[in-house]
């Protein structure tokens, strides 16, 4: 089965979703796909690392609008690829940041917030 795009939302609708989640959630991560089915093997493996370190965390699928969803990432971190994961409303990195940050012990620091 092939995967079909949505991009049912417009560019205000996708960084109206993006600020909010941000904003409101502790850790979010913004993925291909969802925490029950990833739709990457880079999106898999950040939701992997931060669900070592944490129990609760925001999950956004991108695949519904991903190019409205990469600039209004990009607005945010300067990067327009996903995964992406924010902590406090700071942008973190993806999979390769939080692996390495995992590698240095660091990344249960990084995710724990407050």
């Amino acid at each position: 089965m092939a995967f079909q795009r949505g991009d049912d939302l417009d560019q205000e609708a996708v960084n109206e979703r993006v600020d909010t989640a941000i904003d409101e959630h502790e850790v979010v991560l913004f993925m291909k796909g969802n925490e029950l089915m990833p739709q990457c093997g880079y999106s898999d493996r950040a939701l992997g690392l931060i669900g070592q370190h944490r129990e609760e965390f925001e999950t956004v699928d991108v695949l519904e609008s991903l190019d409205e969803y990469r600039v209004a990432l990009e607005r945010h971190s300067g990067w327009e690829t996903t995964p992406q994961t924010f902590v406090d409303g700071e942008f973190v990195g993806g999979s390769d940041v939080l692996a390495e940050l995992d590698e240095r012990g660091d990344l249960e620091t990084t995710l724990a917030t407050g």
